[in-house]
Parts: C-alpha cells; structure tokens; sequence
C-alpha cells in the first residue's frame, strides 16, 4: 500500500521501517546492495525504510531472510501506545548511521560495553 497525505504511514510501517535500516546499516549494506538481495530496485528499499510502502508478510520474511534476523525482530521495541515518532527520523540521520558502523566496527566486546556505558552517561548529562 502507497501511502499519501489523506493516508499516512502507519506508526508499525515507520518502525518496520527504521528497524529495517538500522539492520542493513549494521550489516555496512547499501540499499542498493540489499535490493539485489531481495529481487526489487534501491527505490522499492528506500519506501520500505521510509515506511512510505507497507511491506507484505512474505516481502518482510525475505528481508530478514536478507538480514539474518528474524521477521519478529522488525517489531521489538515497538511501544503501540506511546510510539515516539521521533525513533525513524532520528534512524535517519548520518551521524547516527556513522555511530552504528564504527561502534560494530568494535571486536573487543569489554570496549564495546564500555562505549555503551559511555554514551548512556552522556546521554544523561546535563547541557552546559
């Protein structure tokens, strides 16, 4: 389903979406590289993780196929009462795709925890 401006995404749509990409930048992927895996153009991928195109039972059982994960894996931490519409355009952004790849560019797992623990302090912090 193509959504438009009488009929937005649905909130399940984006976060299947943003779920989808947070994934394929985790796994160093581009769109167009998991187009291919998946048999539809980088576009068709750009709409799913926009959340702009719903994406069929079995289209989302070959994406994780694609992904390694499993289908269920699209909808953990969705909260369909108190959805923070900010979850799919924060996903969006470059600095945090940046965040993603170098913090999985970590072998050591103790310095991966301690960047975890690092960024969860900070992001408590107060603003100066």
């Amino acid at each position: 389903m193509v959504m438009g401006k009488d009929n937005p995404p649905h909130p399940i749509d984006r976060h299947v979406g943003a779920r989808m990409r947070m994934r394929r930048i985790e796994m160093r992927l581009s769109q167009s590289a998991l187009a291919t895996r998946l048999g539809v153009t980088f576009q068709a991928v750009q709409k799913y993780e926009a959340g702009a195109v719903r994406v069929s039972a079995g289209r989302l059982y070959d994406v994780a196929q694609a992904l390694h994960v499993v289908p269920g894996f699209f909808f953990e931490s969705f909260d369909d009462e108190n959805y923070p519409d900010a979850v799919a355009p924060m996903v969006d952004r470059r600095d945090v795709a940046t965040l993603l790849r170098g913090y999985h560019g970590i072998r050591d797992p103790r310095l991966q925890a301690d960047v975890r623990r690092l960024v969860a302090r900070l992001g408590q912090a107060e603003p100066e």
